[in-house]
This record gives C-alpha cells, sequence and structure tokens, in this order.
C-alpha cells in the first residue's frame, strides 16, 4: 500500500479473493471485498470495492443463494485470475484513491 491520500495509487493485487457471505469476498489478508457486477451484452464485469465491513460467519457454499460471480478467484500471471469454476478474467484496472481500493475485473470468453 502506498501513503498518497489525494493521488492514484498501485496496489498489489490480491492472490485470492474467497467469497464468504453474500456480496463479500475476503483475500488472503482478511481484507474484505465487495462486488458490484456490470452486465453487457459482451461481457461481465465487476467492480471490487475494498472496504471494511464484518465479516460475520462464513457462509457454506451450498447456503449461498444463486450468483453470477465465482465462488473463489486466484491471481494467475498476466494480470488475470483464475476463478472457481475455470474461467478466466482479466484485470481491467487496480487503484487506490484515499485509501479506497477498486479493482475491476473483466471475464474473459471461452478458449
Amino acid at each position: 500500500m502506498c501513503e498518497c491520500p489525494f493521488t492514484v495509487c498501485r496496489s498489489l493485487h490480491p492472490d485470492h479473493l474467497w467469497i464468504w457471505r453474500p456480496n463479500v469476498f475476503v483475500d488472503e489478508n482478511d481484507r474484505t471485498w465487495l462486488p458490484i457486477i456490470n452486465e453487457t451484452e459482451s461481457s461481465l464485469q465487476v467492480l471490487m470495492r475494498q472496504i471494511k465491513v464484518s465479516s460475520g460467519e462464513a457462509m457454506q457454499p451450498s447456503q449461498l443463494p444463486p450468483s453470477m460471480l465465482p465462488l473463489m478467484w486466484q491471481l494467475y500471471p498476466g494480470r488475470r485470475y483464475r476463478a472457481s469454476d475455470s474461467s478466466f478474467w482479466r484485470i481491467v484496472y487496480h487503484i487506490e484513491i484515499s485509501g479506497v481500493e477498486d479493482m475491476v475485473l473483466e471475464q474473459l470468453p471461452d478458449p
């Protein structure tokens, strides 16, 4: 993380993002990320915003409601993530402004 409250900073990408409960993901450093889904005719994007929220109790995958998002993402080389459903997501951007991280992921088409 960088100390620059009024400028844009680049941040390290989380190595993993796991679903914790509906609309809350947790990374390997126990930071919480909230997703905002944007679906168009040609792509599925998700804005992941790192905001500290009470994570509460973790839910089992069978307890979670249906979602367009995978249960887990793992960082892969080439600025992309591989999801638990074997899909790939590219990192469109990942920035930090005034202590708030935003990372936009876009699902890549199946090969």
